[in-house]
């Protein structure tokens, strides 16, 4: 496949001969490769063998989602409930703990939540792969790791490859947790540090859906923070459904995600944070399945010093645009184009390879954490 870097084609998967010495000083930094809840499209999400295999396949960074047990321990899980991440449903010894909550407004029956588990509890149970359409060849193999699991693994791995592996944790619904007794942000902070990481330049970035607490975390650490943005769905019409962070709603903040991400929006999310994580429909909207012209939201929040890291891109048919021909790497190609400075990424494999041609000279991208697989 050709591959066209902003308008010249300079390479192939196949080889990059065409590119001479001269032609580095033009190509930029190479976008930073994401492992989205690891490599969550070929092992079950948020365990160690799906973190180490997205930074095998060449990630940067590795993200695993925080959320805390009840003796106040973080751990790795996209949600709060785990019936379909985790083995728990099977387990008769914890069927009295299966219940309803209300998380952002929104009533989730008949589960499990982490928040009622202590640590060793919650290591009994083994990790299945919650999407129907990937495989369960690896279900029941792996625990729950803890943040401080998954910051070793980096750590290993980094030593072990001569790469700097960065971590990308995300603070899952804040309020819910602070309204819990379990807040999650000085725990947080308190981990990072007693592993080293506090400077801006230290391989971290910390994420949120809402914004009270990434100022929070602004006033409690100089590591990066990322904004992220959500939205409900694209409309019929092209346009995003919108929403709110949850603690606007709670605080009675009318602001959307819409609001956020205009010029006005994004100027104040500089005050507070290093870059936003936005849906990247965001970016590119579609309509009846195609794709739609670029939005200006890459431009406009490079205007405002933001990075931009949109997710999350994934290999499956039933993800992608028909302009894609079902070939993921045309979704990577056309986003690298747009001038993103990092994605997430359920097959950080696929990501590389095709980062790795585009930007076959890249230099180190700010924030540190890029590197070529030796």
């Amino acid at each position: 496949m050709a591959v066209v870097l902003r308008g010249q084609t300079v390479a192939t998967l196949q080889g990059i001969g065409e590119i001479t010495a001269a032609d580095t000083f033009r190509i930029p930094p190479r976008p930073l490769v994401i492992g989205h809840r690891g490599a969550s499209g070929s092992r079950p999400e948020h365990t160690l063998a799906a973190y180490e295999l997205a930074i095998d396949q060449g990630a940067d960074y590795i993200e695993p989602d925080v959320v805390i047990t009840r003796d106040g321990v973080l751990v790795a899980r996209h949600e709060p409930f785990i019936g379909t991440t985790t083995d728990v449903a099977r387990r008769p010894e914890f069927a009295n703990r299966r219940t309803t909550k209300v998380l952002d407004g929104v009533s989730i029956a008949n589960e499990w939540f982490v928040e009622d588990f202590t640590l060793a509890e919650l290591k009994t149970l083994r990790a299945i792969e919650p999407r129907a359409d990937r495989s369960k060849a690896f279900d029941g193999q792996f625990q729950v790791p803890t943040l401080q699991e998954v910051i070793d693994l980096a750590k290993r791995k980094s030593t072990e490859t001569g790469r700097t592996i960065g971590i990308y944790p995300e603070t899952k619904h804040p309020t819910y947790f602070r309204n819990q007794g379990l807040p999650l942000e000085q725990r947080l902070v308190d981990v990072l540090r007693t592993n080293g990481y506090t400077r801006a330049t230290d391989p971290v970035f910390i994420q949120s859906f809402e914004v009270g607490n990434l100022k929070e975390l602004r006033r409690l650490t100089d590591l990066p923070l990322i904004q992220l943005l959500d939205a409900v769905d694209v409309g019929p019409d092209g346009r995003l459904i919108e929403t709110q962070p949850y603690d606007f709603v709670v605080s009675g903040d009318r602001r959307t995600y819409g609001d956020i991400r205009s010029p006005q929006g994004l100027a104040e999310v500089a005050t507070y944070a290093d870059g936003i994580g936005p849906w990247k429909r965001m970016i590119v909207s579609e309509l009846n399945g195609r794709g739609l012209a670029p939005t200006s939201l890459v431009t406009d929040a490079h205007r405002a010093g933001l990075l931009v890291h949109p997710y999350t891109f994934r290999n499956e048919e039933t993800t992608l645009l028909q302009d894609y021909a079902t070939d993921p790497q045309l979704e990577y190609q056309q986003f690298f184009n747009l001038g993103i400075d990092g994605l997430f990424t359920d097959y950080p494999g696929t990501a590389f390879d095709v980062a790795q041609v585009m930007f076959p000279f890249a230099n180190v991208v700010p924030l540190a954490g890029v590197g070529a697989l030796p």
